[in-house]
């Protein structure tokens, strides 16, 4: 059976499109349609309705109106709801992967919900855990505390990389902190976050309380302009965050910026290559086909252990499963998208040609019976000089930049000349330099030894073009708060 067959039979997964607007399924939109094209194959997926600024004032509207209930809505019912999110989120597993790789091209093989599911069951728990604290009142006996409150309507803007995970990052602590939501889908990804909505609703989620709507820029900029929209929560790119900012600027709209990265990721001589190598290539420039703003993109490689590093990771680019995302053999599949596929390809052909890296292998679009998606091969360049365009800029796709350094001040030093701040990786058995090394790296996240999971548990976020704002742990469902101080005098 034909790729073109398996995914035409497999769309009768995807959720009936539409718009999710004071609890009611909306389909019928004042918005212009969007087409979703399956990257693995460049046929149609689905057409859409996009929201108009009809739909967006409704969704805020009806979030507004939510907000006073919601927001004294007894801790343990709202823990109560988002865990029952959480439940029904798991069991839709089987049929999310499909979704996911039909409409990203993410494998199956790869893909889980329960990553999303653990961010809506660790905020769930701090829904009752979260409410203020009690401070010194002088110079007079007093009794003085501080409540946490939260801003009223969230807007809240995803990538269509990673989109039910980063969804859950937004959703679950602002609706745990007692905020309404109006999220906006990404155009390229929809339909998890469409059924995210459904099984939202099917859990008990009081109408209004979250707002889903689908559509492009029009919309995004309809939710931050909205006078009624009290924080905005954005994941994207740095062009993209730096409009954001400047639009919610006009009326003092705080928000919180994700903004991608260019991740450098050291080897140290004594490193176990073994390991070190296998990280680097599957996370550089295989899973996810390089689609990550936290991947480790720019390979630092201590001299003496360059050329057998450079080596083994060819070894493993070459031989990485890569094909139909519905196969569970393969774990890597297509780029996004025809845009995102050409703009990665002038990446790797103005690196052929600028002098500035030597290409090891890949560079290719792959043919065969895949040759009508958009797959590009695992793609290494050795050689590269850190002020090239490839090892500078974000290209978002299955390309990894290796470059060579002497000693551990060199290391630093070519990690930290980027513009971005977003994670650092380093290899290395020597426990005193792993941590000096993740003190001197300019980076929000840093694994050592290893990728990390992106766990709910731990603050994360960026610096430099990076971003700023927090995802994860106490300071995530901050985010979502502002601090009422409250005195009354005792004596």
């Amino acid at each position: 059976m034909s790729i073109a067959v398996d995914h035409i039979e497999a769309k009768t997964s995807l959720p009936e499109p539409g718009q999710l607007i004071g609890g009611e399924w909306v389909t019928t939109t004042t918005g212009e349609s969007l087409r979703r094209v399956d990257p693995s194959t460049n046929e149609l997926l689905l057409e859409f309705p996009a929201a108009g600024q009809k739909e967006v004032d409704d969704a805020v509207r009806a979030a507004r109106l939510a907000f006073p209930a919601w927001k004294r809505t007894p801790v343990n019912e709202r823990r109560g709801i988002l865990l029952t999110i959480a439940r029904l989120l798991s069991e839709s597993d089987e049929q999310m992967k499909t979704i996911v790789a039909l409409e990203t091209g993410s494998p199956r093989s790869v893909f889980s919900v329960a990553p999303a599911v653990d961010w809506w069951e660790y905020y769930a728990g701090w829904a009752d855990k979260f409410a203020g604290e009690l401070n010194h009142g002088y110079p007079g006996r007093s009794l003085s505390y501080t409540r946490y409150e939260p801003y009223g309507v969230i807007g809240a803007l995803i990538p269509w990389n990673g989109p039910l995970n980063v969804a859950a990052m937004k959703l679950a602590p602002a609706l745990a902190a007692g905020n309404c939501v109006v999220l906006k889908t990404p155009e390229l990804s929809p339909f998890a976050v469409m059924r995210l909505a459904q099984i939202c609703a099917e859990a008990g989620l009081p109408a209004g309380v979250l707002g889903v709507l689908n559509g492009g820029r029009s919309v995004s900029k309809a939710i931050i302009d909205h006078p009624d929209v009290k924080k905005v929560s954005f994941t994207g790119g740095p062009s993209t965050g730096t409009q954001i900012m400047a639009r919610a600027a006009e009326t003092l709209t705080p928000v919180v910026m994700e903004l991608g990265g260019k991740s450098a990721n050291l080897i140290f001589a004594d490193a176990d290559l073994d390991s070190a190598t296998l990280m680097s290539t599957m996370m550089g420039a295989v899973l996810g086909a390089g689609q990550g703003c936290l991947f480790p993109t720019r390979l630092l490689v201590q001299d003496t252990v360059y050329d057998d590093v450079i080596a083994r990771v060819q070894a493993i680019a070459e031989n990485a499963p890569l094909g139909d995302p519905l196969d569970l053999t393969k774990v890597m599949g297509p780029v996004i998208g025809e845009v995102a596929f050409d703009r990665i390809m002038d990446y790797i052909e103005i690196a052929r040609n600028d002098g500035s890296s030597r290409l090891v292998t890949g560079g290719k679009r792959v043919g065969g019976d895949l040759q009508n998606g958009f797959f590009i091969e695992p793609t290494i360049f050795a050689d590269v000089d850190n002020s090239s365009r490839i090892a500078q800029e974000e290209i978002f796709g299955p390309v990894l930049s290796v470059i060579k350094f002497h000693d551990e001040a060199e290391a630093v030093s070519i990690a930290n000349d980027s513009t971005f701040g977003l994670g650092a990786y380093l290899h290395t058995q020597d426990v005193a330099r792993a941590h000096r090394v993740a003190d001197d790296l300019d980076a929000g996240w840093v694994g050592i030894n290893s990728f990390p999971p992106l766990n709910p548990t731990s603050p994360f976020g960026g610096v430099k073009s990076s971003g700023f704002g927090r995802e994860g742990g106490r300071a995530g469902i901050e985010e979502y708060v502002h601090h009422k101080s409250i005195s009354v005098p005792i004596d």
